[in-house]
């Protein structure tokens, strides 16, 4: 006879049995770390925008005039890599359900890319603005 464990209760919050402090930190550090590389792997878009930013990082010192300058040309383009997690995600468990179309899971994927161009207008209109500024480009409205 096989025992299975099941959830306990804490409160209103049920908790999965397992591990629990720096040992849960660890593990989940560690699934992190798989969803990152599966990622690299196995979704070219991830693997552009990743190395679109290694690219552009050294320019983020001459474009930033402030560290809150710095840190929203940083912000923007983690933004974009988060979004298009998320959308790969979707993507998986929506493509995991089964082959057949079906006009929501269509809508689902449409909407995650979405997501995904609009993370990318806010980094690009932040990154063109940033370098406008820069070369004193910007409308006198602005200044």
């Amino acid at each position: 006879m096989t025992l299975v464990s099941r959830p306990r209760l804490f409160g209103s919050v049920v908790m999965k049995p397992g591990h629990t402090g720096l040992t849960r930190l660890m593990h989940s550090f560690g699934y992190s770390w798989q969803g990152f590389r599966a990622a690299w792997r196995h979704e070219a878009a991830f693997r552009q925008e990743v190395v679109l930013a290694v690219i552009l990082f050294p320019a983020t010192f001459w474009l930033a005039n402030s560290l809150a300058t710095w840190l929203m040309l940083i912000g923007t383009a983690l933004l974009v890599m988060l979004v298009e997690l998320l959308n790969s995600a979707i993507e998986a468990v929506v493509d995991r359900i089964g082959a057949e179309r079906h006009p929501l899971a269509g809508r689902a994927k449409d909407l995650a890319s979405a997501a995904v161009l609009l993370a990318s207008l806010i980094a690009g209109v932040t990154w063109v603005g940033m370098l406008f500024a820069r070369l004193g480009w910007v409308p006198w409205v602005w200044a």
